[in-house]
């Protein structure tokens, strides 16, 4: 048996618990998904290092899951636009059963092996694209089935499972194993299994975003405004970077569009928005380098 399908020891009286009890239960068990993603976090920096290449080149981020697995893949590729302005056809997710499938299970999907390769053909998966593919049990036949249509169209492939030795995880480029052993509610994968996927996609993707330029410092200098929250936090992570008070980067993202990287540079070299966007386009993007 699965190890995220054992029935716990500890806990088996957890119907019977108080609601303070309870509660403190099931937060307790979370931690262990930190855990588990930390131990795996050389093989999380490895999948960065090969992704980051192949994104250059103009390659996509594909999602690929099942159930709660492909669910995070959703989510954290429709993040990506807003928080890094990567486009959204660079950011793919694909969930076996379909859009549908988001917010009701689409039953049989996840055991259907002809359709993870159809949908990674449908796709056009290339060889510059990233694929990740996320099954907490390792062995999802959708899931398998796109892991083996993605390799043959020459992708990077990037396995994530909760349980070690998972198929997955052995038969993509890279496997990361997040194991986070038995659930406290048996086989409910959508706690910590979930919780622990969750953080390895956004350490993940966060990292490769910092690594093609997204942050400056710490500073999310990439962000598209898509709302009244978003364009005030571009306003003051300009006025961050730079010291300028709230007016100046204001007329300045005004200026250009509200794209921060641009208007950092124009600010602290006091330069126009021609120049300051020849200095990012001859140094890949990188307002570090921009400003050096």
């Amino acid at each position: 048996m699965l190890n995220t399908e054992q029935a716990r020891a500890d806990h088996t009286q957890l119907d019977s618990y108080a609601p303070q009890e309870l509660v403190q239960a099931l937060v307790d068990d979370q931690f262990q998904a930190v855990s588990a993603v930390r131990a795996a976090s050389a093989s999380l920096a490895e999948a960065v290092t090969q992704a980051v290449p192949r994104l250059l080149q103009g390659g996509r981020l594909i999602y690929v899951g099942a159930g709660t697995s492909g669910r995070l893949g959703v989510l954290d590729s429709v993040e990506l636009y807003p928080t890094f302005s990567w486009p959204p056809e660079r950011a793919v997710a694909l969930l076996a059963g379909g859009k549908k499938a988001l917010f009701r299970a689409v039953e049989g999907a996840e055991d259907d092996r002809d359709l993870g390769a159809a949908d990674i053909a449908e796709a056009q998966v290339g060889a510059n694209d990233v694929v990740l593919l996320l099954a907490a049990s390792g062995a999802t036949p959708y899931v398998l089935s796109a892991l083996h249509a993605a390799r043959q169209a020459g992708a990077l492939t990037i396995g994530i499972a909760n349980n070690p030795d998972a198929a997955v995880t052995r038969e993509a480029h890279i496997g990361v194993t997040l194991d986070t052993g038995a659930e406290l509610i048996s086989g409910s994968t959508r706690l910590k299994a979930g919780t622990a996927q969750k953080i390895a996609l956004n350490t993940f993707s966060s990292a490769v975003m910092v690594r093609m330029h997204k942050v400056h410092g710490n500073l999310m200098v990439d962000v598209k405004p898509t709302n009244a929250k978003l364009y005030r936090r571009c306003v003051n992570l300009t006025m961050l970077a730079t010291g300028a008070d709230d007016a100046v980067a204001r007329s300045t993202l005004e200026a250009c569009g509200y794209k921060v990287k641009l208007a950092i540079v124009m600010i602290e070299r006091k330069l126009s928005l021609e120049q300051a966007q020849a200095r990012l386009d001859a140094c890949d993007g990188s307002v570090r380098k921009a400003l050096a």
